[in-house]
């Protein structure tokens, strides 16, 4: 895609994260238009931000853009986020610190310390059957499981219903189904809400018993603020871990030497891990909204206009990362934007990169060979940047 790139630009068009290439569109804008207008269509229009210092500044700068009004693109039919304003994700300072408040310490690095070993019988008790089984779909049976069984063991959901829970964000997060993912979701809230409801009559030592007798600004969480935050803790502590754990193996499958090297030189396991967080960059965009008028570049924005942040293209950028396109898990240094940056740095940020590393470790310790079986399946989404189905065959040692 060359400078003089004629074609449409449509980054609202599913079938271009599923069939096509976003990476050329977003090469083409970071060089051509980093700044665009994308006009109206089922969706409100925005700002299209491609760089990777615009994207920095807007994360970092959550007075002039606020997270309050959503932070994902919606059709305009749907209307506004019903969780603005509500939720840790779509607040801004001083209420969103309150809210995070209430669980920072869970994923500290000390707490994750704390539970690590937790985390390794998890993921070896996946690996390990999933090996059983020699075929299998490693979205569904590996990347998927252990961030799901992890965090539900933290919010106290008992170990009959993981599996329950688990069928429940299969559906919502990948089925094509949109009825069948809005009778997940309602699932899942009604699963929390009894939850929620048990822990505030008799609390236990877990997330869910932490928000259900928390206060904020003197007064507990309302029913509904209540389960949009369980909600929150379960989609953000395992659909983002999942997309990344199989877009990185992905990534060592097609670069057989890096997995090669890895194996050879676990010390390099930090390194590799933020070269997957950088290379699979698992939100495609986030949004803010401009609370006043302001310039970025020579482009005047508007207060009320929606601009939208593309962590993929913001970490592929040719001013910041020296080759770009080259996945290298000796890469330093490698400050990628995957995990956002700002008030909103993602809260599991230490707990996801615990998990990924303790998979890979495990897949190293227990298989030969992590091969493709059949042909991966991209995401149509404009929302999450990864693998809906990866077929793979698990050679043990």
């Amino acid at each position: 895609m060359g400078a003089d790139y004629p074609g449409e630009i449509n980054l609202v068009d599913p079938a271009l994260y599923s069939e096509g290439d976003p990476y050329a569109v977003w090469r083409w804008l970071r060089a051509s238009d980093p700044v665009r207008w994308h006009p109206p269509s089922e969706f409100p229009g925005f700002w299209i931000l491609t760089k990777y210092g615009d994207i920095r500044a807007v994360y970092r700068d959550p007075a002039t853009f606020s997270s309050a009004g959503g932070i994902l693109l919606r059709p305009s039919k749907d209307g506004d986020d019903p969780g603005g304003a509500r939720t840790m994700a779509l607040t801004d300072p001083p209420r969103h610190r309150q809210l995070r408040a209430l669980v920072d310490e869970w994923f500290t690095v000390r707490a994750v310390r704390g539970i690590e070993e937790q985390l390794r019988v998890v993921a070896q008790q996946v690996v390990s059957e999933a090996i059983a089984c020699e075929r299998v779909d490693f979205v569904r049976e590996v990347a998927a499981r252990v961030p799901l069984y992890v965090i539900c063991q933290m919010m106290g959901v008992a170990k009959n219903d993981w599996s329950y829970i688990f069928e429940l964000t299969s559906q919502a997060f990948s089925a094509t189904d949109i009825a069948a993912q809005r009778d997940a979701h309602l699932n899942i809230i009604l699963y929390f809400s009894e939850l929620a409801d048990a822990r505030a009559a008799k609390p236990e030592g877990d997330l869910v018993s932490v928000l259900a007798c928390a206060e904020v600004e003197g007064g507990k969480l309302t029913p509904d603020e209540l389960v949009l935050y369980c909600d929150n803790l379960l989609v953000g502590g395992t659909e983002n871990t999942r997309i990344a754990a199989a877009g990185g193996m992905m990534a060592f499958i097609e670069h057989r030497d890096q997995w090669e090297t890895l194996a050879a030189c676990p010390e390099l396991m930090p390194t590799a891990i933020e070269e997957v967080l950088r290379w699979t960059s698992t939100a495609t965009h986030i949004v803010r909204t401009a609370t006043t008028p302001v310039v970025i570049r020579d482009r005047q924005i508007a207060a009320g206009e929606r601009v939208t942040l593309w962590n993929p293209s913001a970490n592929r950028d040719e001013e910041v990362f020296t080759d770009p396109h080259r996945f290298d898990i000796r890469r330093q240094p490698n400050r990628h934007l995957a995990l956002g940056a700002g008030e909103h740095f993602c809260l599991g940020s230490t707990l996801a990169r615990a998990e990924l590393r303790l998979l890979y470790n495990e897949l190293l310790r227990q298989t030969d060979a992590v091969e493709l079986d059949g042909t991966p399946i991209r995401l149509g989404s404009i929302v999450v940047n990864g693998f809906e189905s990866l077929p793979v065959r698990l050679a043990p040692r």
